[in-house]
């Protein structure tokens, strides 16, 4: 089909998701979490205790997982788990099953089912490298380290959790080193990407950016 698709991506703590979301709503279209899915995988694994370095076993999990998104929450069958895939260890979790090549290819179909009218916004770390190449509008956001450290610890205090700035970056480092590094799909912008530093700008700052770049480039379709 001929869905317009925006994509998002970044590393972790880089604010995709919250942009993502937002450009969703702007524009009426279907909102992606694609990093949910390999949250949910790492859960799941946790909860039936899998090695997250076990490739078949995880994707064997990864294949049939039960996972749905409806009443504005995350849900692994019957199980509510909004909140329990943001916790670091399941992020980081998330970080190590999704360097195994068959779990990415598990996912990868389900991700592309997605793409629906009117359209969808993708965020993510390879939606505009792999899952999603000939999408209308690539955005690649970053920040440096120590402004995604802050917005997560800001993000745990909030929450009432308790949090070390000092490790989060260390973690935050770790984390994009796995991901940049990985030997299939690694973190990196498409060559047709907008490449969009958020350590200096807001949330509406950025949002605007995206949905005029994808204006510009729609207009010249036209």
């Amino acid at each position: 089909m001929n869905v317009p698709v925006i994509t998002i991506d970044g590393p972790s703590a880089s604010g995709k998701g919250t942009i993502a979301e937002r450009v969703a709503a702007e524009l009426g279209f279907h909102f992606l979490d694609s990093g949910a899915l390999y949250r949910l995988t790492a859960l799941l694994a946790m909860k039936h205790g899998v090695l997250l370095d076990d490739e078949a076993g995880v994707t064997a999990l990864a294949s049939s997982l039960p996972a749905s998104f409806h009443d504005g929450a995350t849900w692994l069958d019957d199980e509510n788990v909004t909140e329990a895939i943001r916790a670091e260890a399941v992020g980081e979790g998330a970080s190590k099953v999704a360097a195994l090549p068959a779990v990415r290819e598990a996912l990868l179909g389900r991700q592309r089912a997605y793409a629906q009218p009117p359209g969808l916004v993708a965020d993510g770390r390879d939606m505009g490298t792999v899952v999603f190449p000939h999408a209308v509008t690539k955005v690649f956001l970053t920040a440096n380290a120590e402004a995604r450290a802050e917005r997560r610890y800001k993000q745990l205090i909030e929450k009432g959790n308790s949090a070390n700035l000092a490790a989060l970056v260390r973690d935050m480092r770790a984390r994009d080193e796995r991901d940049t590094q990985r030997a299939v799909a690694p973190l990196k912008p498409s060559a047709d990407a907008l490449v969009l530093d958020s350590t200096l700008l807001n949330i509406d700052q950025v949002v605007e950016t995206v949905l005029r770049h994808y204006h510009s480039i729609r207009a010249k379709q036209i």
